[in-house]
């Protein structure tokens, strides 16, 4: 079984859990970004920016880098395998009692069809 560091599944969930983070990721999919950029582009101030980036940062999913005044975005080396195999995991898991549940009622319509034809 594989196992998954708990602390960066949190992590990175709470990250993804916010839609302009999430805009953020896909922004810097495109290319790396300053903050003033991203809060321009997501119509917030610099401090709110900040924090978003931060929480990203932490979570290893956005690196940073100072040249000057600037401060530079970059997708993190993270990635999002582990959360990506996670997620797949449960996806599994969830898919195999559907099918289990799937049996059962097919079992109990052929009994049902069976018992009406008994008694018809």
């Amino acid at each position: 079984m594989v196992q998954y560091s708990s602390d960066r599944l949190d992590a990175s969930f709470a990250a993804l859990s916010d839609a302009t983070r999430r805009g953020v990721l896909e922004q810097l999919g495109q290319g790396d970004a300053s903050i003033t950029e991203l809060a321009d582009r997501f119509h917030m101030t610099l401090t709110g920016m900040k924090k978003h980036v931060g929480v990203l940062e932490q979570a290893g999913l956005v690196t940073t880098e100072k040249v000057g005044r600037v401060r530079t975005c970059k997708l993190g080396l993270a990635g999002l395998e582990e959360e990506a195999a996670w997620i797949e995991s449960r996806r599994r898991i969830w898919k195999t009692r559907f099918d289990m549940l799937d049996h059962v009622v097919e079992a109990l319509k052929r009994k049902e069809e069976n018992d009406g034809r008994k008694n018809g």
